[in-house]
């Protein structure tokens, strides 16, 4: 079953409980391994199996002409009686390699991933309002290498916030798409609300990454 002599699990095993791990706790996957498999393996032997790894980053020779940067939180257990932490991660994928690079709590893995790639002459890079994504994206190629794009999704996200007139988020909207963000602006030139207020910093901030 190619079991090295050290080992008790197969190979195989050993795969199914790494792909088991990613997606829920140690303790949760020995369980379903036991009833997937009838084997036990220990939380711990689950934990030490992807501790002993090592998850090199893709390489590929193609290309990269564009990308994303997005990020997120995962709870992690502590001690008993201590309160659960929630640390974060980052995440980039070359869109048209279909490649996915991620680190956990060390940005600079997946900065120095990409830009150890072949990078086109401008790469488009694409991400969401989050001063930590634009920090990272800060740090890909030089500048005058990127064209930035604010997250179609995100944006029109934070318009909706404002509320209002239907009409007036559909023309905003409208606007956005082709980049006109003074014309956006002045749609809520008479909106004295937060929300209103909020937005428009938001575009101000953001403009050179709203594109046509």
């Amino acid at each position: 079953m190619g079991v090295p002599s050290s080992n008790q699990l197969s190979p195989y095993l050993e795969i199914c409980c790494l792909r088991v791990s990613a997606n829920v706790s140690y303790e949760d996957a020995a369980a379903d391994i036991e009833y997937f498999t009838g084997v036990q393996v220990s939380r711990s032997s689950q934990q030490r199996l992807v501790h002993r790894q090592n998850f090199d980053l893709p390489m590929q020779e193609d290309t990269v002409e564009e990308l994303s940067v997005d990020g997120g939180n995962i709870r992690v257990r502590t001690p008993k009686d201590q309160i659960c932490a929630w640390l974060g991660y980052k995440a980039i994928s070359l869109h048209h390699l279909g490649m996915l690079g991620t680190s956990f709590q060390n940005n600079q893995i997946v900065i120095d991933w990409v830009n150890d790639q072949p990078l086109a002459s401008t790469v488009t890079c694409i991400g969401d309002g989050h001063d930590g994504i634009w920090n990272i994206v800060d740090q890909l190629a030089p500048d005058v290498q990127r064209r930035e794009v604010l997250d179609w999704f995100h944006l029109i996200e934070n318009l909706h916030k404002v509320g209002g007139s239907q009409k007036r988020l559909k023309q905003a909207q409208a606007l956005l798409w082709k980049g006109q963000v003074e014309a956006t602006k002045a749609l809520f030139g008479d909106c004295k609300g937060k929300q209103a207020q909020n937005f428009c910093c938001y575009l101000d901030k953001h403009r050179d990454r709203i594109i046509n």
